[in-house]
């Protein structure tokens, strides 16, 4: 798979992912609404681990930075 998310992008996603599972872990969020919190996170963790983000690729998105060749 081709690499489509930038450094910027994986930071934010990271940070959010750590957000939302502290809004679930904290009880502040519960429920169905905590269970998607954690669903989310978790593929945000683990997009941002590979840089490949499966929905940029069906709409064409590429926050990836692009090699300037020599």
């Amino acid at each position: 798979m081709k690499k489509n998310m930038g450094n910027t992008d994986k930071a934010i996603r990271l940070v959010l992912a750590v957000v939302m599972l502290a809004l679930y872990f904290t009880e502040t969020v519960t429920g169905t609404l905590g269970y998607v919190l954690v669903a989310a996170s978790v593929v945000f963790i683990l997009t941002s681990l590979v840089s490949v983000c499966p929905l940029y690729s069906l709409i064409g998105i590429n926050t990836c930075a692009v090699k300037k060749s020599a």
